[in-house]
């Protein structure tokens, strides 16, 4: 079993990321420690806001929604989870499972003591995010849906998640950075298409980019179905305030907000928002407008 971690050099220079990087090792049986980055930025004693990133993207998508957020005098954390960004990488693709990454996740939020946070999870980051939430009691005073699902494998995989899927699994080289971009609704210059990609310096780094389209539960049986299942169950009975916030451009997620809003009682008399220049990867291209709105959803709970 074989770890990669890309060098220091490959993040230098990427447009509109000045941050520090911050990092939080977790234990693996089969793996051994992996070191997870994160940025942790604002007021440390502050309300903790999580953002978690999907697939095939890192933390460098919410470089713009972290300015309101740290102004609104929150603590705004931002982890790549497992296999992306700058967090270590194992190189083989069954090293990654749906619930490794789950736990993995769980495991580097209890190592931080977050408690009592706003979690916002996009595209993956959703699917273990509210595994998280629904499993760590105090993790979440709130939650952010933003342009995901929460598939139990019941219902079967849309035409666009299927291509995608068949995709990620066939292609010889994943080209992560015009993947990024062709899932957003205004075009990305070439730097931040570059930065994207800088993760990757080849097609070894890309085990967990290139099988999380395949850990989705597209099957009633798929090993994570029960555990989806149980988790809706808890979101069912939840009065967690829980917001939706959508780029109206997706073909892949975009009818799940109506999804949530019908699942948990926490969803009941909020604003949800569907942003009309958003696609997909909504927080690429509404980032700032994305940190206004949870900032004020966070001041509601107060």
């Amino acid at each position: 079993m074989s770890v990669l971690r890309t060098a220091d050099e490959h993040f230098e220079g990427l447009p509109e990321f000045d941050f520090s990087p911050h990092y939080l090792t977790v234990e693996d049986p089969e793996l051994g420690p992996l070191r997870m980055h994160y940025l942790d930025e604002g007021e440390p004693e502050g309300r903790p806001v999580v953002l978690l990133h999907g697939e095939p993207t890192w933390g460098f998508m919410f470089r713009h929604t972290i300015a309101p957020l740290v102004k609104a005098g929150l603590r705004v954390i931002v982890p790549d989870l497992v296999g992306f960004g700058r967090s270590d990488k194992p190189a083989d693709i069954s090293d990654y499972t749906y619930e490794r990454h789950v736990r993995w996740l769980v495991d580097f939020l209890t190592g931080l003591g977050v408690r009592g946070a706003v979690v916002l999870g996009h595209d993956w980051g959703g699917l273990v995010g509210l595994r998280a939430v629904t499993a760590i009691e105090g993790l979440a005073a709130g939650y952010v849906a933003t342009n995901h699902g929460y598939p139990t494998g019941d219902m079967p995989a849309n035409d666009a998640l299927r291509t995608w899927q068949e995709y990620a699994a066939d292609v010889d080289v994943l080209d992560v950075g015009p993947i990024v971009a062709r899932a957003c609704r205004s075009p990305l210059p070439a730097d931040v298409v570059a930065a994207y990609d800088a993760p990757y310096p080849d097609e070894s780094y890309k085990a967990g980019a290139r099988i999380f389209p395949a850990l989705i539960p597209v099957t009633p049986d798929d090993p994570s179905s029960g555990a989806v299942r149980e988790s809706r169950e808890i979101l069912g009975r939840s009065t967690m305030p829980f917001l939706t916030v959508y780029g109206e451009h997706d073909p892949i997620a975009g009818a799940a907000d109506a999804m949530f809003q019908q699942l948990t009682p926490g969803a009941a008399g909020l604003t949800h928002v569907r942003l009309p220049d958003g696609g997909h990867n909504m927080p690429e291209d509404c980032g700032e407008t994305l940190g206004e709105i949870v900032a004020e959803f966070a001041a509601r709970l107060d």
